[in-house]
């Protein structure tokens, strides 16, 4: 295999996981903090998306969406929190359950103003970096640079802030927080409205590379399932490090199609399926996940 072959291979995977971690830890936090896995969240991964194509639709440049969709899928959380979440924290399966239900609205509301389509949304920034040889897509850059400084911001404000410390102690002794006078009400508010705005800036900065259509969350959200299962709750680089392993494995699995050998053996959809089995004998022999420290 020559070098540049290998360098866009490492690149590919670096961008792919870089998009699985944003999308991981807005679900990971949600998991964490409120014991409630969100099954609509693959549908805020959609609504980041689909802003951006409304603001192309109005005339904007795709980045203003880009930038808008964070805190409009924050506000659609805050929402959904406020008139579902709050009501049914006493029975998680039920508030799981009423995710499903949100994510479903969600899905065909989108597919009802978009119908069957496919539509694809231009990168911002066009182009390729030279490195040598490689050539290196612009655009995959920027989404690595943005998902970096996105986790050293969430890094930082849990360890270094003091709303962070009030969550991070919610995290591990809800009661003990309520009896210190935190308002875990509005802790939890916030932590699932910062959960769906990390998924719409996923679904913003990934829209130009899969394209635009109603389904575009459901994939995300299995793959995103699986990397909280092999990372674990609880900690921060839990579900960072599940996100970047399915994030390798799912286009280094479609790079062993290339091989001649593999070629007619694994098929697209054999290449998923394998990430599948892989993440599924992960957690048979290790069921909490390489890190775990939570409430589940």
């Amino acid at each position: 295999m020559e070098l540049d072959a290998i360098a866009k291979l490492v690149f590919d995977i670096l961008a792919f996981s870089s998009i699985m971690v944003l999308v991981v830890l807005g679900l990971a936090v949600i998991a964490s903090m409120m014991g409630i896995f969100n099954l609509g969240h693959g549908e805020f991964v959609l609504l980041g998306a689909y802003t951006v194509f409304v603001f192309r639709e109005l005339g904007l440049p795709e980045w203003s969406g880009m930038l808008a969709a964070p805190f409009l899928v924050a506000i659609v959380g805050l929402f959904v929190e406020a008139t579902v979440i709050r009501r049914l924290y006493v029975a998680p399966v039920i508030a799981m359950l009423a995710t499903y239900a949100v994510g479903l609205i969600i899905r065909e509301t989108v597919r009802g103003l978009i119908g069957g389509q496919f539509y694809s949304i231009d990168e911002p920034i066009q182009g390729f970096i030279q490195i040598g040889d490689v050539s290196l897509s612009a655009w995959r850059s920027v989404i690595i640079v943005v998902t970096i400084a996105v986790m050293a911001g969430c890094y930082l404000f849990l360890t270094r802030t003091s709303f962070g410390l009030q969550i991070r102690g919610a995290l591990e002794n809800p009661m003990l927080a309520r009896a210190s006078g935190v308002s875990t009400a509005r802790l939890y508010a916030f932590t699932f409205a910062f959960g769906a705005a990390l998924a719409g800036l996923a679904g913003a900065l990934m829209v130009p590379l899969f394209s635009l259509s109603a389904d575009l969350g459901l994939r995300f959200l299995v793959q995103a399932f699986l990397a909280v299962m092999l990372g674990g709750v609880g900690t921060f680089e839990g579900p960072v490090l599940g996100g970047a392993l399915i994030g390798a494995m799912v286009p280094g699995f479609q790079w062993l199609r290339e091989l001649p050998l593999l070629n007619a053996l694994i098929q697209p959809i054999v290449a998923e399926v394998l990430v599948f089995v892989v993440a599924l004998i992960i957690v048979k022999f290790r069921p909490q996940g390489f890190v775990s420290k939570g409430r589940i």
